[in-house]
């Protein structure tokens, strides 16, 4: 158990790392109270050793694992790794790479849909992780002995399930494949919270122009707010009163304190004001500058028992191929298809072959499904000329 809570033993066990070929990678942090996750404890393990960072070390500097997250060099492996990529991204201006997410390998190597980690670490990694501590506290100190075994299980077998899924992937030639998906971790976009953009998630019952606008800048202020001072949006203003505020359109601290769960103190605070100040600025654009909603999603005339038929082809070549389902086709590319349309993902590149080509032999009368007693198959229709 090799807990570091100093910056020497930091940059002395992060030093070695940066001439790996890769480490092994997890946080435990906390936003219940916060905007921004607040990072605990991060883990870090590379083929021979492995520590638990205590991030919340009184004096400690994390820059040497910020350099080490941050080297081209050294690949990083996670397990589902959106969040703990957030953390590092927040903290370094920017996506650590190289990555690798094993749950997504998991999917390519037909493991599952989302394959836990407690489940690849059993299979792959002949390994029992002790869940006990995972719902604790992280931020209390100190941390206990079982805390900190179970926080470094989260990458001493990640290191196998890595070794061992890498090892599938060169076998099959599949890495190619999860390219697309490790794309979007990639991108910064996906771990930006937009303050304009934040109105995009909320759903008014109305479409005025007018309306709009405000739930615009009402939305943003809470985004910005909440950014600012550090506590989750929902906290600063619930949602419901956001799209209350957006179309009662309030014009003083009376109106707004009117607004369902606010309160006189908050109206009449500096929250109040700011919020009429946003709610002004919205009725004073002019009409040209006024958003607008989404264009509703294409109605699609899917008919029930193609697309049920493609489903089941989809469940026959994905368990055929080895490969999770859900990274193959979703259910709306099912209704896109079956409706006709082409330019969906699934009937492009590697998917095309597993999948998207049968498909539309299916559809198009050149394939059959069939029952050979309790499993569906193929059977290949002649075509007449």
């Amino acid at each position: 158990m090799k807990l570091i809570t100093t910056t020497d033993e930091l940059a002395a066990f992060c030093k070695p790392l940066a001439d790996t070929e890769f480490i092994t990678v997890d946080t435990e942090f906390m936003r219940e109270r916060t905007y921004w996750p607040k990072l605990c404890l991060a883990q870090v393990a590379g083929p021979e050793d492995a520590a638990a960072i205590d991030a919340l070390a009184e004096g400690i500097d994390l820059a040497p694992l910020d350099e080490l997250m941050a080297n081209p060099k050294v690949l990083k492996v996670f397990h589902a790794a959106r969040q703990d990529i957030e953390i590092f991204h927040l903290r370094l201006s920017k996506v650590p790479s190289p990555l690798f997410d094993t749950q997504v390998a998991a999917m390519v190597c037909g493991h599952g849909e989302a394959a836990s980690y407690e489940s690849l670490a059993t299979k792959l990694a002949k390994a029992k992780i002790d869940k006990s501590s995972r719902f604790t506290d992280w931020s209390r100190r100190p941390l206990s002995e079982r805390q900190i075994t179970y926080a470094l299980s989260d990458v001493t077998h990640l290191r196998v399930v890595y070794e061992k899924l890498k090892r599938q992937l060169d076998k099959s030639g599949r890495f190619s494949w999860i390219a697309e998906e490790m794309a979007v971790l990639n991108d910064p976009a996906t771990y930006r919270a937009d303050p304009e953009q934040a109105w995009r998630r909320l759903k008014p019952r109305g479409s005025s122009p007018r309306m709009l606008a405000t739930l615009k800048e009402v939305a943003a202020w809470r985004e910005r707010t909440a950014q600012r001072i550090d506590i989750p949006r929902q906290r600063l203003l619930r949602d419901e009163q956001v799209l209350e505020i957006a179309s009662h359109s309030p014009k003083t601290v009376e109106e707004l304190a009117m607004t369902r769960g606010l309160g006189r103190g908050f109206a009449e605070g500096w929250q109040g004001r700011e919020l009429i100040e946003a709610i002004a600025r919205a009725r004073a654009l002019p009409d040209s500058e006024l958003p607008s909603r989404d264009k509703p999603t294409e109605q699609l005339r899917a008919p029930g028992a193609v697309v049920d038929l493609l489903r089941t082809l989809l469940r026959l070549k994905a368990e055929q191929a080895g490969v999770a389902g859900r990274l193959v086709a979703n259910a709306e590319e099912l209704d896109r298809i079956a409706a006709g349309k082409r330019d969906v993902p699934a009937l492009k590149g590697w998917r095309r072959e597993v999948f998207g080509a049968e498909a539309i032999d299916l559809i198009e009368g050149r394939l059959a499904l069939a029952l050979a007693g309790d499993q569906p198959k193929l059977i290949q229709i002649p075509v007449e000329f």
